[in-house]
């Protein structure tokens, strides 16, 4: 069990590689690989229930019943929703104490494609709410769990199933022990591109992912291929007095002109000092390319499933002309899940938060991404909070994981596990975590092992969440 006010990233510049090494050995010999299988529900765990709903209380309340909606929808998108429940868990669990910067909720649709600054596709860690430094091996068995209940979601057999988790987290385990022979800026420009997609798992993506694949690595330009997403893009604005709106679709997206309650020109005003005022935290290059663009509408947006309720708003902008358009994601960021458990942030903004682990981790981060706080001295925004800004959608695709069969979701695990390798190899001791790990396969064994713990865990905490929907305690929109 992690014991620290506030877990700190480990420095290892200046030790040698077998001074490194030997930290790893050192770990294993205090957490033998064994023990990382174990788990078991502590006495007095707090009721996961009781967690989501003292969660929801910073929350916009008339979004909870859709939160609660798509959890409800099976045992996976109930884990999805449950990162908090999970995180006490796993606080309880034995920890090499071997820190890293942690995605904080790293469940399989987490991982995705989208674009990078130069315009390549690249498949990483998307979703950054909750990172925070903690022990590298939380983020490990959130994903092996993740993979485990999904597979059972999906009719899998416990065969199936426990090879599917294997063979991510021996990924992971083969990519630390890679990375940790390589040179620091080696480390640190890996990246999984798109074109290793094609030849590998050329299964795993739609017919549009594929030309888009297929256009990115030719350098060329396949017609209704790469624009698509523009065209995705303009489903959501509509043409009003020769200017562009948001098209409204409630309850998931509302322009602030239709939100019941709400001092409109107020809340336009104040949002848009959010657009202008995060600038600041770009480079300047950035800082100059966005003050091209003028915000045209803005209007309230729910997304995902953990995520629902939380302030999140999309804002359209307008740069040359019209057909010039820019949406950027304002989203609220709170406290992460994991700070009463590895301590708190060492950033006093949770923006700021989110968009230093996303760059950390990231090997290449949306170039519109920010940090803003709004002030006291905003009134229709009660309460004042912290935002990260970044593009609402940038050539972005997430699997539909219910689609997957076996091999498909052992490649896309395989896939998500050398990521989250990488990513963890970015800001923590690779050589040492590399070391602990081992050449053996022990590590994923123990890791499916805790996988089928945890599963059978959440399917227990899945029955009581449905049974506090049946019984009024919850109010869940199954519709949307």
């Amino acid at each position: 069990m992690l014991n620290a006010a506030r877990a700190k990233l480990d420095e290892p510049a200046g030790l040698p590689p077998a001074e490194r090494a030997a930290r790893g050995k050192a770990a294993r010999q205090a957490v033998p690989i064994d023990q990382q299988a174990a788990f078991q529900p502590r006495p007095g765990r707090p009721d996961p229930i009781d967690m989501l709903v003292q969660q929801g209380e910073a929350r916009i309340a008339e979004l909870l019943p859709i939160r609660y909606g798509r959890m409800l929808a099976s045992p996976l998108a109930y884990f999805r929703g449950a990162a908090l429940p999970m995180a006490a868990d796993l606080a309880g669990t034995p920890s090499t104490a071997l820190i890293t910067q942690l995605c904080g909720d790293a469940h399989l649709s987490n991982f995705g494609i989208f674009a990078s600054p130069e315009r390549r596709l690249v498949f990483d860690i998307n979703d950054f709410d909750e990172t925070l430094p903690g022990p590298w091996e939380w983020d490990v068995k959130r994903l092996g769990a993740s993979l485990q209940i999904a597979g059972r979601c999906n009719g899998f057999t416990a065969r199936q199933c426990r090879r599917i988790v294997t063979e991510s987290v021996g990924h992971y385990r083969l990519t630390m022990r890679e990375l940790a022979g390589l040179g620091n800026l080696e480390v640190w420009y890996a990246h999984v591109e798109l074109d290793e997609l094609t030849d590998r798992y050329r299964e795993l993506l739609s017919k549009r992912e594929r030309e888009l694949a297929a256009a990115d690595l030719a350098g060329g330009h396949l017609p209704g291929a790469l624009d698509d997403e523009p065209r995705e893009l303009a489903k959501l604005v509509t043409m009003a007095h020769g200017r562009p709106r948001i098209s409204s679709a409630p309850p998931l997206i509302v322009p602030l002109r239709d939100l019941p309650g709400q001092h409109g020109a107020n809340l336009m005003a104040e949002l848009r000092g959010i657009v202008t005022g995060y600038r600041k935290t770009m480079e300047l290059d950035r800082r100059y390319l966005i003050s091209q663009f003028k915000v045209a509408d803005i209007a309230r947006k729910v997304a995902g499933v953990g995520s629902v309720g939380m302030r999140c708003w999309m804002v359209l902008l307008v740069g040359r002309d019209n057909s010039d358009l820019l949406f950027l994601q304002v989203k609220e960021a709170q406290s992460s899940v994991l700070s009463d458990f590895a301590g708190t942030s060492r950033f006093a903004n949770h923006g700021q938060r989110v968009v230093a682990g996303q760059r950390l981790m990231q090997a290449a981060s949306d170039i519109f991404l920010g940090w803003h706080r709004d002030s006291a001295a905003a009134p229709a925004l009660d309460p004042p909070s912290d935002y990260y800004l970044r593009q609402l959608r940038d050539w972005k695709f997430s699997l539909a994981t219910e689609q997957l069969r076996p091999a498909m979701m052992r490649a896309y695990g395989a896939l998500c596990g050398r990521s989250l390798a990488r990513a963890h190899a970015r800001s923590g001791d690779r050589i040492a975590i590399g070391s602990y790990l081992g050449s053996s396969a022990a590590f994923e064994s123990a890791i499916a092992d805790f996988a089928v713990r945890y599963a059978d865990q959440n399917e227990r905490d899945y029955g009581m969440f449905a049974a506090a929907v049946r019984s009024g305690r919850l109010q869940a929109d199954r519709g949307v």
